[in-house]
């Protein structure tokens, strides 16, 4: 075969194998995938003992060393300023390929004499270079000193365009995908500064608040731990204050921290937030390994909470895994310390004034029911009330505990404030609690207080009934409806004045007085083994019975007449007289719901009355079945009480019903309404 046609059967098989080399290279998307089949892709089609790819990082002045073949050569760098990369810093500065021989003595330069070491006679460098920007140097070593020829040269000036434009592509997927993650993150960051920020406006309560910074930090860390330690600046240490963990929830420690060779007291001090790991403790020998390792943490991140009013504390976030937190985690929550100490501060001052708001508002209201009085002041002059009354007086100025007994309705309250205002207590605060009026799971809390956590919805720690009336005195409604649970634990206020609030274990002494109520019998109670018969001595030191409106029936008109002015001021009426038949009519009915039944009765009936005299309402007041009563007395009803009203004021006006000085008019009626109630009644004349 004629010598030009083997050239151009030469050049026509290192075209093909560029053409399928091109097409190989692009198929591989990252540059590891790259640099793993760029020998074998080379070795075909271009004589090479040795390949390296010296690439630019486009950051720093140098050029970073890549041997693909032999693939186990150690090479005695990787990276080296551009200057010292001997041949290839040239083919780099002027972009032009070079063969140079590598002679087998003398000096040279140290990166030829690397190659000379390892038995390779000629390098070949050839720039990687694109339409965008500089790659690198494409470096090749013979064995042979003949080995790269000019139109070998030529053609491998082709090979390293095709390569610097994979090399290239390869660079610039794995920077999109670097872009890619670092864009992640910092949306995640943005996102947690956004979720830090409303945690200043949408959570004000300290525990919601440490729950949703734990949460908001799941985001960029495997942390599932929270605490706050607080400076204590008396001790000049910190205190553990809170716990949150997501597996547990919230606990309260009170563990003293000093402020050096700990975690927290370190960060603490240096202001700045950092990364200690279990196994870094422990070999130092700090304070915290030990707690560390119980809650299964082997590194935390804590953050110095710096606020307004000065140094706040710290908080730390603990993770099971020792590798946790990124140098970037880490500046972000430095960068948020503030916000964070911020949103802390206002939670704690939150939860201060929440409790406080509950207390001054509990005083607020029993100090309200002290001046509110349901039936005002005791009336009457009955020989039953006068020896109540009697009674009340003597035991008032002592601190003795006193029974009130009676049936419902009687104002047994109005009693027991009277022993109030009649004691040298007068001037504290009385507190009215009704047993029945309870349910059984909140009584405790409302009588002896609860700490803050003591069990679901407890936001904050309250004062209770008996804390509020220290030095008062405590008005036990319907005591004989105490579960028995409780019974021990009134016993031992009555016994002791001692008592421990809900979830504490801290004893409370009080200086107060019980006034109890009942309407039932508790010293039966006591034989059938429903009431604690020591409670029962106890609570009956002094008791006084309250008697029903029926037996003391003398002083239903003054009742009455109280009753009337009251409802009428109360509705802005004029108050109204009330007729002989009406009085008549309240004296003789038994009222088994005794003054609170009177009191009903009259306010529907000034109701019913717009104008100068008492109308009673159409409920038939019954008379009673007592003896004396049914012999003596014929029945009398509301319906014909207002019968007689209404007949009355037709008689008085001499039979006239409409105009200024009619019946109507006199009643304070429209003559409509009147003509329909007598109608109803059927008053007629000459009935009138």
């Amino acid at each position: 075969m004629p010598e030009q046609a083997v050239r151009d059967s030469a050049h026509l098989s290192r075209y093909d194998a560029l053409l399928r080399t091109s097409k190989t290279l692009a198929a591989h998307r990252t540059i590891g995938e790259l640099f793993h089949v760029l020998a074998d892709e080379l070795h075909p089609i271009i004589p090479f003992d040795y390949l390296a790819l010296l690439l630019h990082d486009g950051l720093h002045p140098e050029l970073r060393l890549v041997v693909l073949e032999p693939g186990d050569l150690v090479v005695p760098f990787e990276s080296k300023p551009i200057a010292d990369h001997g041949p290839a810093a040239m083919v780099w500065e002027t972009q032009q390929a070079a063969v140079v021989p590598i002679p087998e003595a003398g000096t040279i330069h140290p990166a030829l004499a690397f190659l000379r070491e390892q038995g390779w006679k000629m390098t070949c460098c050839l720039p990687l270079t694109t339409a965008h920007r500089r790659i690198g140097v494409l470096v090749f070593g013979s064995r042979s000193a003949s080995a790269y020829s000019a139109d070998v040269m030529a053609f491998m000036e082709q090979i390293a365009a095709i390569v610097a434009i994979a090399v290239e592509n390869g660079i610039n997927r794995e920077n999109a995908k670097r872009f890619e993650v670092e864009l992640q993150d910092e949306r995640d960051r943005l996102q947690f500064l956004l979720d830090v920020n409303n945690l200043l406006l949408t959570q004000p309560d300290y525990r919601t608040l440490l729950e949703a910074i734990g949460d908001t930090v799941q985001r960029i860390a495997e942390a599932d731990h929270v605490g706050v330690a607080l400076y204590d600046p008396e001790a000049d240490q910190l205190r553990l204050d809170l716990i949150y963990d997501k597996a547990r929830g919230f606990s309260r420690s009170g563990a003293m921290i000093p402020l050096n060779e700990s975690a927290a007291g370190v960060t603490f001090q240096t202001g700045s937030a950092s990364v200690f790991r279990r196994a870094d403790l422990e070999r130092k020998g700090w304070i915290g390994a030990s707690l560390m390792k119980a809650e299964g943490l082997e590194s935390t991140c804590c953050v110095p909470l710096m606020a307004r009013s000065g140094k706040l504390g710290t908080l730390y976030v603990g993770s099971p895994r020792p590798d946790a937190f990124s140098e970037g985690d880490v500046s972000l929550l430095g960068r948020m310390s503030a916000q964070i100490a911020i949103a802390l501060e206002h939670a704690r001052a939150h939860d201060r004034l929440a409790s406080l708001n509950a207390q001054l508002t509990d005083e607020k209201q029993y100090l309200e029911l002290e001046l509110g009085q349901e039936f005002g002041e005791i009336v009457g002059t009955s020989p039953a009330l006068r020896e109540v009354l009697s009674a009340v007086k003597t035991v008032a100025p002592t601190d003795t505990t006193v029974l009130l007994l009676g049936e419902t309705g009687t104002g047994k309250e109005l009693f027991a404030r009277a022993v109030h205002r009649l004691s040298p207590r007068r001037d504290r605060t009385f507190v009215r609690t009704s047993v029945a009026a309870l349910p059984a799971t909140l009584l405790e809390s409302e009588l002896f207080g609860h700490e803050k956590g003591a069990f679901t919805g407890a936001a904050v720690s309250r004062a209770g009934r008996l804390e509020v009336a220290n030095r008062g005195t405590l008005f036990l409604d319907e005591v004989g409806d105490i579960p028995m649970e409780m019974q021990p634990k009134l016993l031992r206020v009555l016994q002791e004045r001692e008592f421990e609030r809900l979830g504490s274990t801290r004893t409370q002494r009080v200086d107060v007085r019980i006034v109890a109520a009942t309407n039932r019998d508790l010293e039966r109670m006591s034989e059938d083994d429903s009431f604690r018969s020591d409670l029962y001595y106890r609570l009956s030191v002094f008791p006084i019975t309250i008697p029903p409106l029926r037996e003391r029936s003398g002083d239903i008109p003054a009742l009455a007449r109280h009753f009337v002015t009251r409802c009428a001021q109360r509705l802005g009426r004029a108050v109204p007289a009330i007729p002989g038949t009406v009085m008549d009519a309240l004296a003789r009915w038994t009222w088994p719901g005794n003054i609170r039944e009177l009191q009903n009765v009259i306010e529907r009936a000034v109701i019913l009355s717009p104008g100068g005299t008492l109308v009673l309402p159409f409920q038939n007041l019954r008379t009673s079945t007592s003896k004396a009563t049914s012999a003596a007395k014929p029945a009398a009803t509301l319906k014909d009480a207002e019968r007689e009203t209404i007949v009355r004021a037709l008689r008085e006006s001499g039979g006239v019903i409409a105009g200024p000085e009619g019946a109507a008019a006199r009643l304070g009626l429209r003559r409509t309404t009147l003509q329909s109630k007598m109608r109803k009644l059927g008053i007629k004349r000459p009935s009138f």
